[in-house]
């Protein structure tokens, strides 16, 4: 995708900043970033005439447990409703803890 195609400025700094789309446009998939136990993924938060929201989860486990240090960027991917064309992805993340 075109860099003006994405809107990356809510994304923390250092978060991977690949976006790609499959399905003739009706998937967007983005590099994802967890660690040791955390999982992500992907969720579509607003679908309108010019943009696409997609928040990236990262799910932690509370209480915390014994985890390895690493940092993995699997890509996540959404489905939309109907096919990107010219309209904008705005990519947001956000951290969710969740019960062990």
């Amino acid at each position: 995708m075109a860099a003006e195609a994405i809107d990356l400025s809510l994304l923390p700094k250092g978060y991977p900043k690949k976006v790609w789309t499959q399905d003739n446009g009706t998937a967007v998939v983005a590099s994802g970033q967890e660690g040791g136990c955390s999982k992500v993924h992907a969720e579509v938060a607003e679908q309108t005439a010019d943009h696409v929201k997609i928040i990236l989860v990262e799910e932690t486990p509370e209480p915390p447990g014994i985890c390895t240090m690493d940092l993995r960027y699997p890509p996540v991917a959404v489905s939309l409703s109907a096919p990107l064309e010219g309209r904008k992805v705005v990519l947001e993340q956000k951290d969710v803890k969740v019960p062990r």
